[in-house]
């Protein structure tokens, strides 16, 4: 793996593990269909102009390879984002930073499925490890009860959208491949934000919120997930993806945690409590020898 290639999946991490935090204060003020949206068209206003201008748009000549690309739009646009959006409603940024580092071990079982790739005995431990991890930070008093009610269902939420995450990256693998970095981000960012407005909207109509309702902080929280996250690290993410393999970039994943902990630590006064610290062990350690198997 090249220097450059390091640096943007590091400057990704660093763009996501902020990301949550942002979100937390995008909520604030605005449900969060309606962010998933707004952060959606942020992007896409950002993409549209570079497909446009790099003439990449003429590489989107078939029906087969728009349908491919609304499919990836399914997951890695609006499933990923409105289900990790609606779970940290009721969960924290730094539990949710920590379910993130579970996307590697995602990504190798779907491996398995889709790319007949083995899980030999070293990595069904990483997985079992990280599991407890993920456990770990739940608590035992929510694992026990396992009531759909408080931060369970966000929890959940939050790793329902890492599987999409993962669908995304295995299947936009080859799609990335053929068709470029900046061709697969730009159209997949274009094709989710088509069909998430109409979802915002009809949540803003649903619950009788309106746009001048959101405050200027909320608003700046917006501009970064759309411009920050959505368009710069997914951009760097995937152009790193095609210069290596998927589960070599999945390695960084595991700088999230610490960093997204230590940026709600600042910014939304969120305890740094022993169960996270100690779920976040678990969780590194795990995903670490799952990669290494």
């Amino acid at each position: 793996m090249t220097g450059a290639t390091r640096t943007a999946l590091l400057g990704a991490c660093v763009l996501w593990a902020i990301s949550f935090v942002a979100t937390k204060i995008a909520l604030e003020s605005a449900p969060p269909l309606t962010v998933v949206s707004l952060r959606l068209l942020v992007a896409a206003a950002l993409f549209l102009p570079l497909l446009v201008l790099s003439g990449r748009w003429r590489r989107l000549d078939s029906a087969r390879t728009l349908l491919e690309l609304a499919g990836l739009s399914l997951f890695g646009a609006g499933l990923h984002y409105g289900f990790q959006t609606v779970g940290l409603q009721t969960t924290n940024a730094s539990n949710a930073s920590v379910y993130v580092a579970t996307g590697p071990i995602t990504i190798a079982l779907l491996a398995v499925v889709f790319l007949g790739e083995r899980l030999n005995a070293t990595k069904l431990a990483g997985i079992a490890i990280a599991v407890a991890g993920v456990l770990v930070v739940m608590g035992p008093r929510t694992v026990l009860g396992f009531e759909l009610g408080g931060s369970l269902t966000g929890d959940l939420l939050v790793l329902a959208s890492i599987v999409m995450w993962a669908c995304f990256t295995v299947l936009g693998k080859r799609t990335t491949d053929r068709l470029g970095p900046l061709t697969v981000t730009a159209a997949v960012t274009l094709i989710g934000a088509a069909w998430m407005a109409p979802v915002g909207r009809w949540e803003m109509e649903r619950t009788g919120f309106t746009l001048a309702e959101i405050t200027p902080a909320a608003w700046a929280a917006v501009v970064y997930l759309g411009a920050a996250c959505n368009f710069l690290a997914v951009l760097l993410y995937f152009t790193a993806l095609q210069r290596t393999e998927s589960q070599k970039v999945g390695v960084y994943l595991y700088s999230i945690p610490p960093l997204t902990a230590v940026a709600a630590a600042l910014a939304l006064d969120e305890p740094i409590t022993l169960g996270l610290v100690a779920g976040t062990a678990l969780v590194i350690a795990g995903v670490a020898l799952t990669e290494r198997g």
